[in-house]
């Protein structure tokens, strides 16, 4: 047998007649534009014979050509100009610019142009998803997004094809690292809030305006990608109950842990009926369950199907090489869909789901309040619990100050609506010998 003929780097044959390779536009040179640049040169031989026909590099926009990077393609193929950049004769476009604005407006255009688009962009796929699947299903393309949830982690993929013939009845789901990891470092180390933050910052780990992981409004973005593709529904980011993490003390991890709990910033998803839950905020998860020990930056989503049952997927949830491997992947599906001329059946939502609001939801509740310590201080408490049904489990006086004679109590409730809970509250906000509730945190059963 003769020597196998070598297939050529994609790199190489950069504006090569089009039949020669498949055409890729990358927007975005920042942490993951750099990765996806350096697996686009460094395994290009490797991609190529996975495809069969090399990928091909136009053009790669950014916003200042100068700034040093990670890693930088050839110069050539640089441009600082959206129209340069969209004008390139292309089949795929891969957006990691990260926005809404203008990264909607280049997607949109992409796709219209009977482009494949490949997007890590969780914030668009979140509010303008179904408009662009739909979209790029009237031209005959597709859009692929698996590194918009959970970086490495496959999910998306799974929910589309792997998990299909399946009724998902819920996902719960640890899909922010920034937040993980401060609250793993709270309650391992005893740190405050701030402290934590501090160190995650310093590390890498939180953004310079981190107000999106720890507002949960990141989490939020990606459980609506994740609920509308599992009830095959529509779920803005709107319609996501959000809470954050600011309220959290040390004390509430080690009362937590002796009650056998952890705390973690759980994204929920739960279809009931013809109605869907969309929540995330921090809860009290038992420690036996497999999410209570994800901790560090790592996420993790769990998917409950009536074929299934659980299944559980977990790992590297941000980064330049985790999050690259995931766009990779989809330019490699796409890639194989363009060289073998097959046309993608696009995903489709079946119906609108209404969604709950929080003050339907049930569940049990840790509340954590400092009174005056003197008798008769517990008779006013349980009265408000009473006089809207709300069912006590415990009372628990943990630390006392003598000093201000004060004490603290933790109280957990039987199940019970979230809206007599929050009355219940504001009721015994209202009494004298309340000085303050610290706390409330929702038990995730």
């Amino acid at each position: 047998m003769g020597d196998r003929p070598r297939v050529q780097p994609s790199v190489a044959v950069a504006g090569a007649d089009a039949r020669s390779g498949v055409g890729i536009v990358l927007l975005g040179l920042g942490v993951v534009g750099s990765g996806v640049a350096r697996a686009l040169t460094e395994k290009a031989d490797s991609y190529s014979r996975r495809v069969g026909l090399p990928l091909v590099l136009r053009r790669v926009l950014v916003r200042d050509p100068a700034r040093k990077r990670a890693f930088s393609p050839d110069p050539s193929l640089i441009t600082a100009s959206p129209d340069d950049a969209l004008a390139e004769d292309c089949d795929i476009v891969i957006e990691v610019l990260g926005g809404e604005h203008p990264a909607y407006e280049y997607i949109k255009e992409s796709l219209s142009r009977g482009r494949y688009v490949v997007t890590a962009n969780k914030e668009v796929m979140a509010k303008h998803g179904l408009e662009l699947l739909a979209l790029a299903g009237k031209v005959g393309t597709d859009i692929l997004f698996e590194a918009s949830v959970g970086g490495g982690i496959p999910i998306i993929s799974p929910l589309k094809r792997d998990l299909s013939a399946n009724e998902i009845s819920s996902l719960r789901a640890i899909i922010n690292g920034t937040t993980n990891y401060i609250l793993t470092r709270m309650s391992r180390e005893g740190m405050d809030f701030e402290t934590a933050l501090l160190e995650a910052s310093e590390l890498g780990y939180a953004e310079p305006e981190p107000a999106d992981d720890i507002e949960g409004r990141d989490a939020a973005y990606k459980l609506a990608i994740l609920a509308s593709l599992a009830f095959h529904t529509r779920v803005r980011p709107d319609d996501v109950y959000r809470e954050g993490i600011t309220r959290l003390s040390p004390r509430d991890f080690r009362y937590a842990r002796e009650l056998g709990y952890a705390i973690k910033l759980l994204a929920v998803a739960r279809r009931d009926d013809a109605t869907i839950q969309a929540r995330v905020h921090p809860c009290l998860l038992s420690q036996d369950e497999p999410l209570a020990r994800v901790d560090g930056v790592l996420n993790a989503v769990q998917v409950e199907g009536d074929l299934t049952g659980r299944v559980l997927f977990q790992g590297a949830g941000a980064g330049s090489l985790p999050t690259a491997s995931a766009v990779m992947a989809d330019v490699l599906d796409a890639a194989r869909s363009i060289v073998q001329g097959g046309r993608p059946l696009p995903w489709q939502y079946t119906a609108d789901m209404p969604v709950k609001p929080m003050s339907e939801l049930v569940s049990r509740y840790y509340i954590r309040l400092e009174v005056s310590d003197r008798p008769g201080v517990l008779a006013g408490i349980a009265q408000a619990f009473g006089d809207n049904l709300v069912s006590i489990a415990s009372v628990i006086q943990k630390e006392t100050d003598e000093a201000a004679q004060t004490a603290e109590l933790v109280i957990m409730t039987h199940e019970a609506p979230e809206a007599a809970v929050v009355e219940t509250i504001s009721q015994i906000e209202r009494l004298p010998q309340v000085r303050q509730v610290g706390n409330f945190l929702r038990v995730e059963a």
